[in-house]
């Protein structure tokens, strides 16, 4: 952070400039204003105060011989994202400027340098930081607060906020409930959460069965049980998970893997609340509240044959879909963090954060794999990273993401190639109807709302056209 909770004083600043005049003048200016400053003359030496010292924001001429300003901005974000650079720059080099700020630096000055302006824009950067961190700070005792309540589940996103109020409302009910999403979403992680917030429940059992682990005879007598001489092996009477699971939660994952005839068992259990052992025909009673899930359709397999349509129904009680990462990107900075703390403690190491080029790329990437996929690549990363800050060329397969940005900038570049000669036909049209909408429309075969549509999409406007 950059702000202390004492004071701006605690702000350390770097200079850097090879002309003595300048970095000395610079210097005395932000020390009157009461900051911690050090200076370098050149991008090396600069590497190495940095390299030694928890340097909050650096101000860098952008022509440094050997290593010039933009070089040692790429060092700095990489080596410490988080701090902030300011450029110095001549009016010839204002375009490098610009497009260096595209790669992390927060702002440049030209010069000469205008006392006032330096000091309004490091002001500007501190509070700037400062609510970033205080965003940051409060985004994590939500989500703290979060996953204490929601066992694990982490995120503040608005479609993340939808499940926890689900989590919420059902909680106290004893509706079964359907839990939908991709795989590695964290379907069990919802499952686990409604049977925590249930008050009745919480201290008695959670069982959890993956069903498509195991076969159909399998299955049934992890279930219900079954009784000595039932089937081969079967040398002793065994109690059933429905039997285990008395005054908890059952959480029946991939429960499109039933077969027909345990369909219709599992069905008896919802109708009814009573099963029977495999081998027995002694009735017995379930008092456990039943949570299944899938990632595949079930309407689809229902429309199949492959799924009872009366058995959707009963388990279709309360849906909870759990969005996958990819429309949930706003969660990938927590979900990191978390990760990044978590297996830094289980591999012993020291890493204390991802450069910006690994954020973006972590930010851009769709994660077909969904959280687990996530988790995966940031374990890898901490495993192969040689520096305390993560870096692209530490993240396993990271060729990836890189290939994925391509295409995506050439999905876009597509787009955009189709669009163009349609923006220019439609204000072409509107100016021949001297911008009356209906003739233009009609003129267009489309009617007046799909007109109006596009002029929004396209930001037709006929006072700056």
């Amino acid at each position: 952070m950059i702000m202390s909770q004492e004071s701006e004083k605690a702000v350390q600043i770097l200079i850097v400039d090879d002309e003595p005049l300048i970095r000395k003048s610079l210097y005395e200016i932000l020390r009157i204003e009461g900051y911690r400053v050090q200076m370098a003359g050149s991008g090396e030496e600069a590497s190495g105060i940095l390299s030694k010292n928890d340097i909050n924001i650096v101000v860098t001429d952008m022509q440094l011989p050997k290593m010039n300003g933009i070089e040692l901005l790429e060092t700095i974000k990489k080596r410490s994202p988080h701090t902030e650079v300011i450029l110095v720059t001549g009016y010839g080099t204002i375009e490098s400027a610009v497009a260096a700020m595209k790669k992390g630096a927060f702002d440049y000055i030209t010069k000469p340098i205008n006392d006032n302006e330096i000091k309004i824009i490091i002001q500007k950067l501190i509070e700037k930081k400062k609510l970033l961190d205080e965003n940051a700070q409060l985004k994590q005792i939500i989500a703290k607060e979060r996953r204490s309540r929601f066992c694990d589940l982490i995120g503040a996103s608005s479609r993340i906020q939808e499940v926890y109020h689900i989590i919420d409302s059902v909680a106290s009910s004893n509706a079964t409930i359907l839990v939908t999403g991709e795989s590695g979403t964290g379907k069990g992680l919802v499952a686990r959460a409604i049977h925590q917030a249930d008050q009745t429940r919480k201290d008695k059992p959670f069982v959890e069965i993956s069903c498509g682990a195991l076969t159909e005879t399998l299955l049934e007598s992890e279930l219900f049980g079954h009784v000595k001489g039932a089937f081969t092996g079967a040398i002793k009477d065994k109690e059933g998970r429905f039997e285990y699971a008395q005054g908890g939660t059952i959480f029946l994952d991939e429960i499109d893997a039933f077969s027909p005839a345990l369909q219709v068992k599992l069905l008896r259990v919802l109708q009814e609340g009573l099963f029977e052992r495999v081998g027995d025909n002694t009735p017995r009673r379930a008092n456990t509240r039943i949570i299944v899930a899938t990632n595949q359709n079930l309407t689809d397999l229902v429309e199949n044959g492959k799924f009872r349509e009366d058995l959707y129904y009963r388990i279709n009680v309360i849906c909870i879909h759990v969005p996958p990462l990819r429309e949930r990107k706003d969660d990938i900075p927590l979900l990191t963090d978390h990760f990044l703390k978590k297996h830094c403690g289980t591999n012993g190491k020291k890493n204390t954060g991802f450069s910006n080029e690994v954020e973006k790329m972590f930010l851009d990437y769709d994660w077909p794999g969904n959280i687990r996929e996530l988790e995966n690549a940031v374990e890898g990363a901490i495993i192969m990273a040689r520096t305390a800050v993560i870096n692209k060329s530490d993240v396993p397969n990271f060729a990836k993401f890189s290939s994925l940005s391509a295409k995506k900038s050439q999905e876009r570049n597509l787009k955009k190639a189709v669009e163009e000669p349609e923006k220019e036909h439609i204000i072409a049209i509107l100016k021949d109807c001297s911008w009356n909408r209906n003739k233009a429309a009609a003129s267009l075969g489309v009617n007046r709302t799909t007109l109006y549509n596009k002029m929004k999409k396209y930001n037709i406007n006929e006072e700056t056209i």
